[in-house]
């Protein structure tokens, strides 16, 4: 890897290609969400060796649920597992975990892990992490509009005196900067409702590398076509 890569500060990615990658080899869907959660722990540990200080990915969206009930119950069996992976990860990594997305809807027990691995790891100075799960960036931005409209009533906040920033202060992202690289895998070219905020003046990267085959080869590829892109705000070029 070249030392003159310039590292994005904060890499968000979706996840896409496990069912197929597990179809290619004649395994079941699930083989290839297991693998992609095996990916995501390299991964993890390779972008903060690069310099990467935030990693934020898009593990399940407010649209999973519309999948194969045994696919879901997989997936949950899977996050539940990845929960308990993942504490024991940041623990050795010092890597800072925070989970993005509607959690309400998940099962108790998935809840109470979720809050154990945030306050766990809240003080960690390595890689911030986060993991986007019952996610939907239209979702987010209701649930924050809502909290802002609440204490327009309580008279906490007059309409005129909302900005970005007060909105901000209130998704799930909050205090995170903004991606600026998003990766897709799997070559498909479309956001998915995700982080719909966040993106606007992210450098997207799309591969058809399925997720359970992404290396840390395949993100310096990303990396590297990253620092190619002439990147301008406004009209000014950055920098």
């Amino acid at each position: 890897m070249s030392e003159e890569l310039k590292m994005p500060r904060h890499v968000a990615i979706i996840l896409d290609g496990n069912g197929r990658w597990a179809k290619a080899k004649g395994m079941p869907r699930n083989y290839g969400h297991v693998q992609g959660a095996k990916t995501v722990e390299t991964i993890c540990e390779e972008a903060y060796k690069m310099g990467i200080q935030y990693l934020t990915v898009y593990a399940f969206s407010t649209e999973n649920w519309n999948r194969p009930k045994d696919e879901v119950d997989a997936l949950m069996k899977l996050l539940r597992s990845y929960m308990q992976t993942c504490l024991k990860t940041a623990a050795k990594n010092r890597m800072c975990v925070r989970v993005l997305g509607e959690k309400s809807r998940l099962d108790g027990d998935i809840r109470a892990r979720i809050a154990e691995l945030e306050e766990a790891t809240r003080n960690n100075d390595g890689l911030h992490f986060q993991i986007a799960i019952n996610y939907g960036g239209r979702d987010e931005i209701v649930r924050a509009v809502k909290r802002v409209a609440a204490r327009i009533a309580a008279g906490e906040v007059k309409p005129q005196e909302i900005t970005e920033e007060m909105l901000e202060a209130d998704l799930d992202t909050a205090g995170v900067p903004d991606p600026d690289l998003l990766i897709r895998t799997c070559g498909e070219q479309r956001i998915s409702n995700f982080l719909l905020w966040q993106l606007a003046y992210t450098e997207f990267y799309v591969t058809p590398v399925p997720w359970p085959d992404f290396t840390k080869e395949e993100l310096i590829k990303a990396v590297e076509a990253y620092n190619h892109r002439d990147r301008r705000y406004g009209g000014l070029k950055e920098g």
